[in-house]
């Protein structure tokens, strides 16, 4: 009798992020592992990705052959780089998948080619899966949206000394916020770095500072500075799991959606 799970596909399934996602859907009764994709030329392909996960063996092994690997499931949990993201993006809509996007560091012609594809697939994209992250934007919207520009907002997010992109694709998010709660775009009215004799800080711009150190998994910071007074809203991320746990979470919502483009805020509820 045929599994009513869903089929999922891990790639990147070597790195840390792709490991946590393996030992997630095999935690999961409503989901199995399809496949786990890794680049050309990865010393971890023909391994177990079940043990490489610290899980069971599952006899799903690390291999390179994506188009291969997406023929016959259900959805992809991607989670690896812009370019990579956009090849698997196209092969999902191919298979008509259900596409899970937690890739940072994606430019706007990157998200428009993206987005392109959920004419034939289901994405769902978030420079942030947790479930705490997604409602934390849902408040710095709300406060933006209540105090107005005469307050001033600052985002501050450290992570990893590994980490490759700044700001952080949730700090992103949280910008995206906040500027969304004063119908204002980010872009125009984002500060990303300041050094030597900068003048006054603009009114209605929001500011950015990225810390890189340690083994920070997530750190982030709203601050709204009014005069007198400050209002400070923060995220701490202890476990990269719980990133693991709001994708898969995303993928079973997605399942038997019709294409098109969603976010944690449709899954959560937080619209409007």
């Amino acid at each position: 009798m045929p599994s009513s799970r869903m089929k999922l596909v891990v790639v990147g399934a070597a790195g840390r992020m792709g490991r946590a996602l393996v030992r997630a859907i095999s935690e999961s009764p409503s989901l199995v592992l399809h496949g786990a994709v890794e680049r050309e030329g990865s010393p971890m392909l023909g391994q177990d990705s079940g043990v490489l996960a610290g899980v069971s063996p599952n006899s799903i092994p690390i291999n390179a052959d994506a188009r291969g690997t997406f023929a016959g499931a259900d959805g992809v949990i991607d989670f690896t780089s812009p370019a990579s993201t956009l090849i698997f993006g196209e092969m999902a809509a191919e298979f008509g998948l259900v596409h899970i996007v937690g890739t940072t560091g994606m430019s706007e012609g990157d998200l428009r080619k993206l987005e392109a594809f959920a004419s034939r697939s289901v994405l769902v994209r978030s420079g942030n899966f947790s479930f705490g992250v997604n409602l934390l934007a849902a408040l710095v919207r709300r406060a933006a949206a209540s105090l107005g520009p005469d307050w001033d907002i600052e985002i501050s997010e450290m992570h990893h000394r590994l980490k490759v992109d700044a700001p952080s694709g949730t700090a992103l998010l949280l910008g995206e916020a906040a500027a969304a709660g004063r119908e204002i775009p980010l872009t125009g009215h984002s500060v990303r770095s300041r050094d030597g004799h900068t003048g006054v800080r603009p009114q209605g711009a929001i500011g950015f500072q990225s810390l890189r150190g340690g083994s920070v998994i997530g750190d982030h910071t709203v601050i709204f500075a009014g005069s007198g007074e400050r209002l400070e809203l923060r995220h701490v991320a202890e476990d990269r799991s719980l990133f693991a746990t709001g994708a898969v979470k995303a993928a079973l919502w997605a399942h038997g959606k019709a294409p098109g483009i969603y976010t944690m805020d449709d899954i959560l509820g937080l619209k409007g």
